[in-house]
């Protein structure tokens, strides 16, 4: 847990800084996740109680007894009760400056309904790359599987540093030409509402080293944003 810094913790939740690389979870081929280091560190294990993708960092939340995971994870399922998430993402092309994407997407043979509303911080065109690049805040208004990079990816501005959703040429250009090396996307604020902490609190977390980097190299401004939109 070296590498992981603790933003707040009271008797109920324990919430995470969260480095991009490391997997939520344990499964094949993953060699360390937060779930086993969490295990290693606490008597009783913290419970997760949602997900960031393995090169996503940023904001995650844990829960300390089970009465406070089912609460956590019914407000994370459906996004009422007042809980809010913000992210971060460096993603193609010119967003517009702000918008809501309304895409339904299909999650294990499932059409479901997925809403996710932006903001456009800054927008660079440079670096031999005719779309240019778009710094953007993202609330999802729903919860479903990689929706903010699906969401992204369909309406043309895929994040960069996507191996799954995102347009590999560009990728595979700026890995030579700017050091890409990783997805840039950051959980970098959450509300949690009074049900889960008293008076409700507002947690956030800068920006990674790696996105700072990309954000420079890129011509792009890290222009202060609201952590919640």
């Amino acid at each position: 847990m070296k590498n992981i810094t603790v933003l707040f913790e009271d008797e109920r939740l324990l919430v995470l800084n969260k480095p991009a690389g490391l997997s939520v979870q344990g499964g094949s081929g993953v060699d360390s996740s937060l779930d086993s280091l969490l295990s290693q560190t606490y008597k009783t294990r913290p419970f997760l109680v949602h997900r960031l993708d393995r090169d996503t960092s940023g904001v995650i939340v844990t829960a300390k007894t089970r009465e406070s995971a089912a609460a956590c994870s019914a407000l994370f399922s459906g996004r009422q009760g007042g809980l809010k998430k913000s992210y971060l993402a460096l993603c193609a092309g010119e967003l517009n400056k702000k918008g809501i994407i309304n895409e339904t997407l299909v999650i294990r043979g499932r059409e479901m309904e997925a809403r996710t509303s932006y903001v456009r911080l800054d927008y660079a065109d440079g670096n031999g790359v005719p779309s240019g690049f778009s710094l953007a805040q993202l609330e999802p208004g729903t919860g479903r599987m990689h929706q903010i990079r699906r969401h992204l990816a369909q309406s043309g501005h895929p994040i960069l540093g996507d191996d799954k959703y995102g347009d590999f040429a560009l990728n595979k250009k700026l890995k030579k030409s700017l050091g890409l090396k990783r997805l840039l996307l950051h959980a970098s604020s959450i509300y949690l509402p009074p049900s889960l902490v008293k008076g409700g609190l507002l947690i956030s977390t800068p920006l990674p080293d790696h996105f700072l980097d990309l954000i420079e190299k890129t011509g792009l401004t890290c222009v202060p944003f609201n952590p919640v939109l």
